[in-house]
């Protein structure tokens, strides 16, 4: 009984990375951007110097939430969402099948100018 139950543990722990590469579903209101991260909450996000908000939350190509620390000088292209205050909340670290998926606006005038549809998770330019 015990072999079965180690058995399953051991298959689940195994399958577990390939569910997390199910293809995510990203918010409308993410921009696709580069960022570096540095101590955080400094980044710098397509060159220019930002910050991480209170609480962001960070999630690697796996879609697991990371600390800043663990990505630390790391340079990733990414999804994003900014707070009111214009600082980066959500980060959605991509894979190389979710780079793939153009186009995807960098900017809020062209989120704002682009049509979304959330279930296929594509953006068509007018």
């Amino acid at each position: 009984m015990l072999r079965r139950a180690f058995a399953f543990a051991a298959a689940l722990f195994l399958v577990l990375p390939s569910v997390a590469q199910v293809q995510r579903s990203f918010p409308a209101t993410a921009l696709r951007g580069v960022v570096v991260f540095g101590e955080a909450p400094e980044i710098s996000l397509n060159g220019q110097a930002g910050r991480l908000a209170p609480g962001a939350r960070i999630r690697d190509a796996s879609n697991m939430v990371v600390t800043p620390s663990a990505v630390y000088g790391g340079r990733y292209v990414v999804h994003f969402t900014l707070d009111s205050y214009g600082l980066m909340k959500d980060v959605w670290i991509l894979t190389a099948a979710e780079v793939a998926n153009k186009p995807w606006p960098r900017t809020l005038p062209e989120q704002q100018a682009w049509t979304f549809d959330p279930a296929a998770q594509v953006w068509t330019k007018p």
